[in-house]
């Protein structure tokens, strides 16, 4: 999976595999997982548990992200406020349970607006815009319903920093027009230092919180995978955001 990626960044890898001020936060959240926080062209990197960082898990929700571009390309949907139509099914989580946008879709990761676009995608054209983004291990499975849900589809932290570097230099086979809407619809904080765009995932066991901050001078990209039970959600972004002030980021 490492072969992704650039010389300079492997070597960087290898001399930054465990930042002790990463460490001392996860050991303080008592929490087992992997952050990899860099710039855009790696000259600065960060990284607490590199082997892991390696591994591929479940996308679950943070291939959200792809798979909005796709849906968009698809011209299943076109903007940002486009309504995306309740079917009437009670979910669980009651934010579900009402018509929705793509800004909606995002912000309270509603699964059946996806499973609705699924509907509309053949597994071929699923199997096309995975090779095409080099995301993961570009796998569908049997039920392309909720492949990246189900953990047929899989990813590492450090082929997430691999995604999102080219999702912000617009680097991917679809129009720019669809990346802008992403990557407005994925800003979950902005002020007059930074900008900071995230999607968070979890599949039951392993916590995603993936994304850039762009500041006044530079932009860095992050990516936490770790070990987290449904009471334990708020921490992937905790742990991320305390380790983007320890490096003076944020």
């Amino acid at each position: 999976m490492i072969k992704f990626f650039s010389l300079l960044f492997l070597c960087f890898t290898l001399l930054s595999s465990n930042d002790k001020s990463f460490e001392n936060i996860f050991k303080e959240f008592n929490v087992n997982g992997t952050l990899v926080v860099t710039t855009l062209k790696s000259d600065e990197l960060y990284v607490y548990n590199s082997k892991r960082a390696d591994k591929r898990f479940c996308s679950a929700s943070t291939f959200k992200i792809p798979h909005t571009l796709i849906a968009l390309n698809e011209n299943l949907i076109t903007t940002k406020d486009d309504i995306i139509e309740w079917d009437g099914v009670k979910r669980g989580y009651e934010l579900w349970n009402k018509d929705q946008t793509l800004q909606s879709a995002i912000s309270v990761s509603c699964v059946w607006c996806y499973k609705q676009f699924a509907q509309k995608i053949s597994k071929e054209k699923y199997i096309d815009y995975l090779l095409k983004f080099n995301y993961g291990n570009k796998t569908v499975g049997e039920d392309k319903s909720s492949f990246w849900l189900n953990g047929d589809l899989k990813i590492s932290a450090y082929e997430q920093i691999d995604f999102l570097k080219k999702l912000y230099n617009e680097n991917l086979p679809v129009s720019k027009n669809n990346i802008s809407i992403v990557k407005y619809i994925i800003t979950v904080d902005a002020n007059d230092k930074y900008e900071l765009k995230a999607k968070s995932g979890w599949d039951g066991a392993i916590g995603w919180y993936i994304g850039y901050v762009k500041t006044n001078n530079k932009v860095y990209f992050f990516s936490l995978n770790a070990d987290i039970k449904k009471e334990e959600l708020n921490l992937r972004k905790e742990i991320v955001y305390k380790a983007l002030k320890s490096k003076k980021i944020l």
